[in-house]
């Protein structure tokens, strides 16, 4: 799963978000070096990813674009399914995108001290462009397939992966409902027995 998705899923700890969304950064077992709350975000993320590249619906995601995007295909079905959720938005939250989004956007700013380097480079272009709000137009998922295409030096050919989404837009969107009303649950009772793990630790 794409950022959207991995803050929407860490429930409403400030900072096991901001671990679960920095969790791509930390690698090993340096996590344990962090704040317990932080080291649940992180680990929460690791399962949330295990459990979506296994699961048969997203590989039927991924199966579809698998011939002309190679490995590729399982980074763009991440983001398209971001795009699915933001569209989708009041089906998950009483809280409108923008003030969520607004919300997350400060405790970035708040907790700017514990982010690894990479993140911390990349927060200020994240808000000005404020790119999970604008996952959910397909305006804004073109440019950030885009942007991911010039981070492979044009070799992925990520960019042109939005014609996909248009062609096959609601084969698309109904995987995303089914599987992620499944990582809801999923994502629910993970972060339960993590917490539950990490401050039974002696």
């Amino acid at each position: 799963m794409n950022y959207l998705a991995h803050v929407y899923l860490s429930g409403d700890n400030d900072l096991v978000t901001i671990g679960n969304f920095i969790a791509d950064g930390i690698k090993g077992n340096t996590y344990k070096k962090r704040r317990k709350d932080v080291q649940i975000g992180v680990l929460l993320h690791r399962n949330i990813d295990t459990f979506t590249d296994a699961h048969q619906t997203v590989r039927k995601s991924t199966k579809r674009l698998h011939e002309k995007y190679g490995h590729y295909s399982g980074i763009i079905v991440d983001i398209l399914y971001d795009h699915f959720l933001a569209k989708n938005w009041k089906n998950y939250s009483d809280i409108p995108l923008d003030d969520y989004v607004n919300t997350f956007y400060d405790s970035l700013e708040k907790h700017y001290d514990i982010l690894p380097l990479r993140i911390q480079k990349m927060m200020p272009y994240m808000i000005a462009d404020n790119w999970l709000l604008n996952y959910a137009s397909i305006e804004g998922i073109s440019r950030v397939l885009d942007g991911m295409n010039r981070r492979t030096k044009n070799r992925s050919g990520m960019d042109k992966a939005v014609n996909e989404l248009e062609e096959f837009y609601e084969e698309f969107e109904n995987e995303f409902t089914l599987f992620f009303d499944e990582l809801i649950h999923f994502s629910n009772k993970k972060r339960h027995e993590i917490t539950k793990e990490i401050y039974e630790k002696v």
